[in-house]
């Protein structure tokens, strides 16, 4: 057991065990996961993601890029910052190379949320942020203060800076407990607001502990007002090495010093362009860190510095080291070069010892949310950095978020931010004395983006994801001028930190190398969210079958009765097959699709959607979008028809019933029943607003029946005495209104097995008497929708989504007699007409017959035109789209999309499986009755 040899005198706590990388380590109450880790001397956590280097901790909360772990125990979780992961006695954790692998076992965690209104949200709780929150309070407001640490203050408990004369970490733990004492005020601890969306909706995450009943929860909050005190983050300089372990930003290294009482080093350089590293050096040097020089970019220097030399006007050119940092080369800069370019160093230049580099190259406000929010951004010369201008939403940015640099500033415009919120909410604000500090004077700021050199491999301006100066080079060099661009080209910002260290570094690199004004060039969006968050936690709790609606038809009761094993189709609940006793499915499925080809089956199809269409130009919508012509129907009759997109291809299928002269009954796919509804509705309201015609969705009003096979007009003649079922009286696709079994009913003769069938709608009220009636005949079997799929497969009905894809047209499936050359114009029609669509090698379906007659194709596979595949990239005809058993057929058959499919019939094709290449032969896709015979019994 290691003994935190970093740890600082009179800063240790209660003392907690925890394992890193298989190894023991001791930290202290309070600590993150990488502050503990510097404490026992631990340079390198992680390695990168594509070059596999040796990466340390960089910064101090959720900026940090490199940082990355896994923890194990007692909860697994990947790729989580290490310093945002809070000590805990037990954590047992490793490093990740910038990616992670989520846990194969069960996360015994609980995730929930809650909904939340206030008058004032304020999201951070430091300086400004406190202030807002003090000041809304005081108005009587309902205020909601979230900041994502564990203790509030912002950057006040890593200073010395005092306020009101005390230090600042009392104080803020003093505002903490008067806001505390207001009825109407709700404190946020450990919660990260994670987007900002319109109407003043923001969604957080509350961390809430490895031992709460919930280990994090989301608010969702809606305010009348927003304060936004988010802060800056410190950024770096892109020069040689920057990316070691012990390389820091300067900001962080006076964090962990203060903060948690770690020594992130012995001996420490400090590299900066402003007056911020200069109170980071003092604090090193008083903690009994060895500063040995201060490297100012600036040739008239900074604040004044009692402690070791500074080195105006030079800048860090080297460092040495190769698991961390073992010495700095510093050069004086030649001079003369423009705004965020610095010379170059002079020849030689002077090398210092030391295992510790501190890095200040400026601060960029944090304007992510209010980014999010539609805010917009301006770029100021001064501080080097973009800052919030007008937004659309009822929104303040205060303290640093909006480029205040000293304390006292943030404090007094925090107290000003939530007065003017918690009055523009509709209350009066007190005239509460905002809290005092002492600001020191500054000196001007420069602003630099690289240090240059002859070769920028090793600049890095994105650790996280490996990029480097050279990257972007290659990308403005390949002609991209836009930062969006060069982001997606180099993903730089694309990775957990979203660009907090490296947006802004990279966007000014890429304006130097374009030789443009970092105002012109801009920045990227900022969307949420604003930190990582686990798909378990959006997710919320799992209620099990509450967790996804469940949709039972009204037969539901008798199918579970009778053994049925189910599927989920569309949210519903669908019979599978009904096993009798000894039976699996394939014996099950044969037996049923069996039991349809010679005598008769009932199946349970309620859930096929149905929409109602009634007005007077009900027949004119339906003509437009089906390529069917619906409009010719007559009364009592129905039409098969198939929808297209626009671009041709096919989005569902299904029936057409005119019920008047100006109603219809439309019938779907069941997992497209919602689609296609909307589908009506999009094109009515918005391109076809004229139309005279209302869509209602009718689905769960009708219990359906489907009856099919040779027996089923004898089955249906003795339930229906009073219908005349004979094939002249009711033939193929028509229907009928008649009493079945006693109940009000519409039949339809309508087959999708090939058979003799009828589709028996009854309202959802009879549904149940009317299955009961049926089967109660004696002579029908129940069957399920895998018995349905082969039925529908033997004789090459399509099922949408299942053989078909974004590429399939009605003529590639064999429709094209479903397609009318009559009409003027559908949806879809002029696609079709496209030389594309006309090819010859376009995919068709067809079926398959596997020389094995006992082997099943799997659903998916590939075929190839070879048996011995060439080396990859191996070239492929197409794909198996479904795979049966067929009784009737007596042998295992599929379906496939070939590539010119119908000029291959009674080809061979080869089909790898494993490592078998499985031989079959292509035929027609209908493969039972092709002539239709069975039809009309």
């Amino acid at each position: 057991m290691t003994r935190q040899p970093f740890r600082r005198d009179g800063h240790r706590g209660e003392t907690l065990r925890f394992r890193f990388d298989g190894r023991d380590y001791e930290g202290c109450r309070g600590d993150t996961l990488a502050a503990a880790l510097l404490a026992n001397g631990v340079r390198t956590v992680a390695t990168s993601v594509r070059l596999g280097r040796p990466r340390g901790v960089f910064a101090a909360w959720t900026e940090e890029p490199n940082a990355l772990v896994q923890i194990e125990h007692p909860f697994p979780e990947p790729m989580l910052q290490a310093t945002t992961v809070e000590l805990y006695d037990g954590l047992v954790a490793r490093g990740l190379p910038g990616k992670g692998r989520l846990s194969g076992g069960a996360d015994p965690a609980r995730h929930d949320g809650v909904y939340a209104h206030c008058d004032v949200l304020v999201v951070g709780a430091g300086p400004a942020g406190l202030s807002a929150a003090l000041s809304a309070a005081g108005s009587g407001a309902r205020v909601v203060l979230a900041d994502d640490r564990p203790v509030p203050g912002g950057s006040l408990p890593d200073t010395a800076e005092t306020v009101d004369g005390v230090p600042g970490a009392e104080w803020a733990a003093a505002a903490l407990a008067e806001l505390d004492g207001h009825p109407d005020v709700r404190v946020l601890a450990r919660t990260g607001v994670l987007g900002y969306y319109d109407d003043n909706y923001l969604v957080a995450v509350e961390r809430r502990g490895e031992r709460a009943s919930s280990r994090e929860r989301v608010w969702r909050i809606r305010a009348r007002r927003v304060v936004l005190a988010t802060g800056a983050h410190e950024r770096s300089v892109a020069f040689a090495g920057n990316d070691r372990p012990g390389v820091m930003l300067a900001s962080a290294a006076r964090a962990y010093v203060n903060r948690y009482g770690v020594l992130p080093g012995r001996r420490a350089v400090v590299f900066t362009a402003n007056d911020s590293a200069y109170a980071a050096a003092r604090d090193l040097a008083a903690a009994g860190v060895e500063v040995a020089a201060v490297v100012d970019v600036r040739r008239g220097g900074g604040r004044s510095w009692d402690g070791s030399e500074v080195l105006a006007g030079h800048l860090v050119t080297g460092v040495g080291g190769q698991e961390g940092v073992s010495s700095v080369t510093v050069s004086a800069d030649s001079g003369g070069g423009p705004a965020g370019e610095l010379s170059g160093g002079s020849a030689g230049g002077r090398e210092f010892e030391a295992d510790l580099l501190l890095v200040s190259g400026g601060w960029n406000p944090v304007v992510h949310l209010f980014g999010q929010a539609g805010g917009r951004l301006r770029y100021d010369e001064r501080l080097g950095a973009f800052l919030p201008a007008a937004t659309r939403q009822a929104v303040e940015v205060a303290g640093a978020a909006r480029g205040l640099s000293t304390l006292g500033r943030c404090l007094a415009d925090g107290a000003a931010a939530g007065a003017r919120a918690a009055e523009a909410a509709g209350f009066r604000a007190g005239h509460r004395p905002a809290a005092r500090a002492e600001d020191a004077p500054e000196a001007p700021a420069e602003h630099v983006w690289l240090v240059p050199a002859a070769d920028y491999r090793g600049h890095f301006v994105d650790l996280q994801r490996d990029v480097t100066v050279a990257d972007v080079m290659r990308a403005t060099g390949a002609g991209l001028r836009s930062v969006e661009h060069v982001k997606r080209y180099t993903t730089a910002g694309t990775a957990h930190d979203q660009g907090k260290t490296s947006g802004l570094l990279t966007g000014g690199v890429v304006a130097h190398l374009l030789g443009v004004d970092v105002a012109e060039l801009g920045t990227t969006t900022f969307r949420a969210p604003y930190v990582p968050v686990s798909f378990a936690t959006l997710a919320g709790r799992d209620r099990g079958a509450l967790h996804d609606p469940v949709r039972v038809t009204p037969l539901h009761g008798w199918h579970v009765a009778r053994g049925a094993l189910f599927e989920n189709v569309g949210q519903w609940k669908r019979p599978r097959y009904y096993p009798r006793a000894g039976e699996d499915m394939r014996t099950a499925v044969l037996r049923e699709c069996a039991a349809v080809r010679q005598g008769a089956g009932a199946m349970d199809v309620s859930t096929l959607g149905k929409i109602d269409l009634q007005g007077p130009d009900a027949a004119e919508l339906l003509d437009r979008l089906y390529t069917t012509m619906m409009g010719t129907l007559p009364v009592g009759a129905i039409r098969y028809g198939v929808m297209c997109r626009p671009d041709g291809t096919v989005f569902d299928d299904g029936t057409v019933a005119r019920l008047a002269e100006d109603r219809f009954l439309a019938t779907t796919t069941t997992g497209n029943a919602a689609a296609v509804l909307d589908w009506m509705e999009e094109w009515l309201q918005t391109e076809w607003p004229s139309l005279r015609v209302y869509c209602t969705s009718v689905t769960e009003q009708w219990a359906t029946v489907a009856l099919a096979g040779p027996g089923s007009r004898a089955v249906l003649a003795r339930l229906a005495p009073g219908l005349a079922v004979d094939r002249e009286s009711f033939p193929f696709m028509t229907w009928r209104d008649a009493r079945v079994a006693g109940i009000e009913a519409r039949v339809c003769r309508i087959s999708f097995s090939g058979e003799l069938a009828y589709e028996i709608n009854v309202s959802a009220w009879d549904g149940l008497a009317l299955w009961e009636a049926v089967q109660g005949s004696g002579a029908v079997t129940p069957y399920g929708t895998e018995t349905m799929h082969v039925l529908r497969a033997e004789k090459g009905y399509p099922i949408v989504g299942q053989d078909t894809d974004g590429t399939v047209t009605p003529a590639d499936l064999g429709l094209d007699w479903a397609v009318s050359r009559k009409k003027a114009d559908y949806v879809g029609k002029r696609s079709h007409a496209r030389p594309g669509d006309l090819r010859p090698d376009r995919k068709h379906l067809v079926g398959l017959l596997p020389d094995d007659p006992d082997r099943l194709l799997p659903e998916g596979a590939h075929l190839v035109a070879t048996a011995r595949l060439p080396e990859p990239p191996v070239p492929t005809l197409g794909h198996v789209t479904s795979g049966y058993r067929s009784a009737a057929l007596g042998r295992t058959f599929a379906l496939a999309l070939v590539s010119g499919g119908r000029e291959r019939v009674g080809e061979r094709l080869y089909v790898p499986v494993g490592a078998d290449q499985v031989p079959v032969t292509v035929t027609r896709h209908v493969l039972y009755d092709p002539e239709g015979a069975r039809r009309d019994g």
